[in-house]
């Protein structure tokens, strides 16, 4: 599983990219986007996704829905 940023709330602030332990988040035109290949949730790493825990917008880093 992996996170997702929703772009209509993201603030473009950049807090994201330089908190992911794994290098999963980086700048896609003018919107961030999580790898999900790279992205771990921290598991294992941290208690909470990094991501989420800085981000000023509350619910904007989001569990992304499994592919089908």
């Amino acid at each position: 599983m992996a996170l997702k940023i929703i772009a209509s709330q993201c603030t473009v602030c950049g807090a994201c990219e330089f908190e992911c332990p794994n290098g999963a988040i980086r700048m896609k035109g003018d919107i961030y986007i999580v790898d999900p290949k790279k992205c771990t949730e921290c598991d294992g790493q941290f208690d909470e996704p990094q991501c989420a825990a800085v981000c000023p917008v509350p619910n904007t880093c989001v569990k992304a829905a499994p592919a089908a």
